[in-house]
């Protein structure tokens, strides 16, 4: 089955079954400094899922665009992607185990509504449980299978393999299906196991599904084969999180009141389940990119040799074209840098394939030709996509020159390339690892790439603001500072616009408890004069006091009441809106059409302006510069 066909099957689904589809959330999470891009389906719904009211209800379904930048350099094997979608459904407070197993169970494997998966291919887990946490084994969830599996036709037996590692030690017995893991792998919480979690953190215990393609298991990732070896033949399509704990503050669990589900399935990974074909770059997507590719440059995908370089621009040349959509530009730092990265790392295998000059713009409209059906604005953006790529392409090209000197020059003086010297190459002169081997290789030379590693861990640590550790940590925090600088936030933007022009719109924001960060569409510096009318405006609306009133109504309602929002942001068909005054507005009576500004946005917010002059503060612009061609970034504080 196709990527569309099987995207399109699972929507209606579980819209059949009381769910209200949402749009997927954009790459670039707004308002939380935890992490620079969307990693996962669950990131955009953790307020829902800590107990906010979503506007669509209590069963909500989506497919989510991730980017993980974390998996960049596993890419080139047949299973890792740095871009992917997410297929999500989600209970807030609504069913649980009983109505989700059968669900999911029913959409694998029923070729009328669903995909069709032949059941005996498929492979469960559950949690083991957790004795010193007194938190007991999920066999709620293994019974849910063994019941599921045998109405297939199917006896699938309960194994408990205890750690990944006991599982290599141990090996999988004839007739075992249904598999416990400690909390280490079947165990959901922001913080990670039961033990790390403070008190009042929800979790719970998670049951994953996965596709067996039958592969030789290879002993190098362990003596024996089990679900969650990495050796190739299991991969996991799918993982049901059931929250239903909260830890008390005397370190024990008890059962939540209100008890969620988050589902979540890899796309890619359940269409080469389908196809019955582990490459994940042998599905549809990739097919028509693939085939003009070899046609262009006589190489074919499936040669040894050029097939990681297949594979790194088909992932690196989708994930480009989704963040620049997602209003991502090539930069220095944060996420333009992974882009940039990303970028160049594909010019660099494309001139390996023997495509030089252009190629990616060219390249890149047989994707969108993919996705436009389903992701209508990138053929709307098109033209900034190529014009994109086209521009960091030809940079690129100058500065492989450039770092080619420095190579040269080092080749001069020594015989062996540190791992610093060698990062330097790759992150300062976007001189690609792979070139300095090739280079090195010829020359006879070495390079510690030991060193290396450890120098590019340090710095991605850095550049992902913490990533995936510090996204355990949950949400950007609601803390007193943070919801006055966001309320702040909202009166820059308005502001800007006044003094520069309505064109000026929010391309991304950063907001923590000690400043705010705004990237704005602008082309020029600021002015002395233009940042002080703009800080002049900010605090006269807060000296003001005006009121912040939060209310819900249909998206077509909120946009013709001008209500600003993120450029490039897909919104439900119910929306939050906040509006900042007049000071004679009610939540009753908002008046919109006089209010000083009016955003869709999910809040938090102060009740009053006023509030952000607390002991005597006021709003100053520390810095404003440029971030990206067009884009430009001002930091602000209240102090």
């Amino acid at each position: 089955m196709t990527l569309n066909e099987i995207r399109s099957r699972y929507l209606a689904f579980f819209k059949e079954r009381g769910h209200a589809a949402i749009p997927s959330s954009s790459l670039l999470p707004e308002n939380d400094p935890t992490t620079l891009f969307t990693g996962s389906g669950m990131q955009p719904l953790l307020p829902y899922l800590l107990g906010k009211d979503h506007p669509e209800g209590t069963r909500l379904v989506d497919s989510q665009k991730c980017f993980r930048a974390m998996d960049i350099e596993e890419v080139g094997d047949n299973r890792h992607t740095t871009f992917f979608e997410m297929l999500g459904n989600w209970s807030l407070g609504d069913y649980f185990k009983t109505e989700q197993l059968p669900w999911v169970f029913d959409f694998l494997t029923d070729p009328e509504r669903g995909v069709g998966l032949d059941p005996s291919r498929l492979y469960v887990t559950a949690f083991l449980g957790d004795e010193k946490n007194d938190i007991p084994r999920d066999t709620e969830s293994a019974a849910l299978w063994r019941a599921l599996f045998a109405k297939a036709g199917i006896e699938a037996k309960e194994a408990a393999m205890g750690s990944e590692a006991d599982g290599g030690e141990r090996g999988m017995k004839e007739g075992e299906r249904i598999f416990y893991y400690d909390a280490s792998k079947n165990w959901w919480s922001r913080s990670g196991t039961p033990e790390r979690m403070p008190a009042g953190e929800p979790g719970g215990p998670d049951s994953e599904m996965f596709y067996d393609f039958g592969v030789p298991h290879d002993e190098k990732f362990g003596r024996h084969c089990h679900p969650n070896c990495d050796c190739g033949r299991f991969i996991e399509i799918g993982n049901s999180v059931f929250m239903q704990y909260v830890k008390r503050e005397d370190g024990t669990f008890d059962l939540l009141p209100k008890k969620n589900v988050d589902f979540g399935g890899g796309l890619e990974r359940i269409a080469a389940a389908s196809q019955n074909d582990a490459d994940i770059f042998a599905t549809d997507v990739f097919e028509a990119l693939k085939n003009a590719i070899a046609e262009r440059t006589g190489k074919a995908y499936e040669d040894p040799a050029y097939q990681t370089s297949f594979r790194i621009v088909l992932d690196h040349l989708r994930a480009a074209l989704f963040l620049i959509g997602d209003n991502v530009r090539p930069s220095k730092k944060d996420a333009g840098y992974m882009l940039r990265h990303i970028i160049r790392r594909a010019v660099f295998h494309l001139d390996r394939l023997g495509l030089e000059k252009k190629a990616l713009a060219e390249l890149v409209h047989i994707l969108v030709e993919r996705y436009e059906g389903s992701y209508p604005e990138l053929r709307e953006r098109r033209a900034a996509i190529v014009e994109t790529l086209e521009a960091e392409e030809a940079d690129f090209r100058k500065t492989l020159r450039n770092g080619l000197k420095q190579f040269e020059e080092l080749a001069r003086l020594t015989r062996g390339i540190s791992g610093y010297d060698a990062f330097v190459l790759s992150s300062t002169y976007g001189f690609p690892l792979e070139l300095m081997q090739e280079l090195a290789a010829e020359r006879g030379m070495t390079i510690d790439l030991d060193g290396y590693a450890a120098e590019m861990k340090k710095h991605q640590e850095l550049s992902r603001a913490g990533g995936e550790q510090k996204f355990r940590g949950g949400l950007a925090d609601t803390a007193e500072k943070t919801v006055r600088l966001h309320t702040a936030h909202h009166l820059l933007l308005k502001a800007l616009q006044l003094v520069l022009g309505p064109e000026v719109h929010q391309r991304g924001s950063n907001i923590t408890q000690e400043r705010l960060r705004i990237d704005f569409a602008h082309n020029a510096k600021l002015t002395d004069g233009e940042k002080r009318e703009i800080e002049r405006i900010v605090n006269e609306k807060i000296a003001e006091d005006l009121p912040v009133i939060r209310s819900e109504m249909t998206r077509d309602e909120a946009e013709r009441l001008g209500a600003e929002h993120e450029f490039g942001q897909k919104y439900p068909e119910r929306v939050s809106v906040y509006s900042v005054g007049p000071a004679e507005a009610t939540e009753q009576s908002p008046r919109y059409e006089s209010a000083y500004s009016i955003e869709f946005c999910g809040g938090p917010h102060v009740a009053h302006t006023g509030e952000l002059a607390a002991g005597g503060k006021r709003f100053k612009i520390q810095k404003e510069e440029a971030v990206a061609q067009g884009i430009r970034r001002i930091k602000a504080v209240l102090e």
